[in-house]
């Protein structure tokens, strides 16, 4: 852990990128001590510009609802939605990789089938056909980004287990009489984690851009302040109250930004030929 932690840390990029991160966790943990009171509550004069009222530092939209409170809160929801719907798509891709690596043949050629159409649907017009499905709610939003998310990480575990099955460490389990399902999971799988988690760490960003461009169309969920909602919202009045718009468009950007530096630092510290170039 100590060589990994190392690795990481020699890309500033990533360091950046955590340290971001972390403060948007922070920002969305402590929102209700940070900003009491709900964010949908109209407590002020609409229009306040940045800074021009105490407590209202990114000034108020056209309701007189605080901008600052709802990026906190709102941060809430789009993690939430980052985190639970890559845990969706990796559970499916995993459900979905490993049979079809490790048997291969016709159970292989069956679930590549099926893997290449959802593939084949644009990932955001199918994330809006689900959420219709359901309707709006923010187990649909994850139930949706989920389902249109796991193609990549099928594939991914597909081509590791295809890899690591022909193995020596994998013979000799057979030639010890482990069981496949022993196989699966104490030999070949341990053996994925390390592109899994780079995969799933560049997810979570691709899964808060859907949840934000889902929002925006209006599909979120409808009791929860959300980052592209808030930009939505206020696309009409992007002239009149520049900062409605800015500011949680800010949030979305920095929080995906930061999140990709991460992956691409869990990518450095994780890719075995980076280590023997170190070596």
């Amino acid at each position: 852990m100590r060589g990994l932690w190392t690795r990481f840390t020699k890309n500033s990029g990533a360091v950046i990128g955590l340290l971001v991160l972390a403060l948007v966790i922070f920002v969305a943990v402590f929102a209700p001590l940070l900003f009491p009171g709900n964010p949908w509550d109209a407590d002020a004069a609409p229009f306040l510009k940045p800074f021009e009222e105490p407590g209202y530092w990114l000034g108020t939209d056209s309701m007189g609802r605080n901008i600052a409170s709802g990026i906190a809160h709102g941060a809430r929801a789009s993690l939430l939605v980052g985190g639970a719907a890559t845990l969706v798509a990796v559970t499916i891709g995993l459900l979905v990789g490993v049979p079809a690596g490790f048997f291969g043949g016709r159970t292989d050629e069956a679930l590549m089938r099926l893997t290449e159409i959802f593939q084949t649907i644009p990932s955001f017009f199918l994330a809006i056909l689900f959420v219709a499905i359901f309707q709006p709610s923010l187990w649909s939003v994850v139930a949706a980004v989920g389902l249109v998310s796991w193609p990549p990480i099928a594939r991914l575990v597909r081509a590791e287990f295809m890899r690591l099955k022909t193995s020596e460490f994998v013979e000799a389990a057979l030639v010890q009489g482990l069981t496949k399902l022993r196989i699966v999971l104490v030999e070949i799988l341990p053996n994925c984690l390390s592109p899994l988690i780079v995969m799933a760490s560049l997810m979570v960003a691709n899964a808060i851009l859907l949840e934000s461009a889902l929002s925006f169309l209006g599909l979120g969920d409808p009791n929860l302040m959300s980052w592209g909602y808030m930009v939505g919202a206020s696309r009409s009045l992007l002239r009149l109250a520049w900062w409605m718009c800015l500011f949680p468009g800010l949030a979305i950007f920095m929080t995906v930004l930061a999140v990709n530096l991460v992956g691409e630092g869990l990518n450095d510290a994780l890719n075995p030929k980076l280590h023997r170039k170190e070596g």
